[in-house]
């Protein structure tokens, strides 16, 4: 598996936002990486350095619409800490044109 298809998406919720200050990114990834193809496709796309990973997996939640009812896709989530010495992830890009 290649670096690029290891990691899916960031997650951006209010919680994982808050912890990118400490170099704590969250991020969807692929459902078989394990946590060192992980840090190696951290450290390839972003050119950084990781300490530490954590892995989840994320059962899909029970969705009803009318009668019908079915579950929301299974993800996998990866928690990446980086090193003190190491750059930060720029997610959003930078508005200084308005």
């Amino acid at each position: 598996m290649e670096s690029r298809d290891v990691i899916l998406r960031p997650v951006i919720t209010e919680d994982s936002t808050s912890k990118m200050d400490d170099k704590v990114y969250t991020f969807d990834v692929d459902l078989r990486a394990t946590k060192t193809q992980v840090k190696k496709a951290v450290e390839d796309v972003f050119d950084v350095k990781v300490v530490r990973v954590n892995v989840m997996n994320v059962r899909g939640k029970k969705k009803r619409q009318g009668r019908y009812e079915g579950f929301t896709a299974k993800r996998r989530k990866a928690i990446v800490t980086l090193s003190e010495d190491s750059k930060e992830i720029k997610l959003f890009g930078d508005d200084d044109e308005k």
